[in-house]
């Protein structure tokens, strides 16, 4: 059993850069090899998880690496490089 790194996208619907963002992530999980997924925020709070999108909801989207804050807005490409290589 391996234990890969988590990225979780937290994104809304309609967001370009959202959308922009999984896609580039997608790509980068095959080569960096890291399992992605992905929450709408504003799904979760509908379902009764207001936390992420208090937390976040104005800076998506958000990338969390092992549950914790990466970057947002934008992937920070070479620090997520670094950081899964270590």
């Amino acid at each position: 059993m391996t234990n890969r790194p988590t990225v979780q996208l937290l994104t809304r619907a309609g967001c370009t850069l959202c959308a922009q963002a999984y896609a580039r992530l997608a790509e980068l999980a095959g080569e960096l090899d890291f399992d992605l997924s992905s929450t709408d925020v504003d799904a979760a709070a509908a379902a009764g998880d207001p936390g992420l999108r208090a937390e976040f909801g104005d800076r998506l989207p958000v990338v969390l690496l092992d549950g914790r804050e990466h970057s947002y807005w934008e992937i920070d490409e070479p620090r997520l490089r670094a950081d899964l290589a270590r």
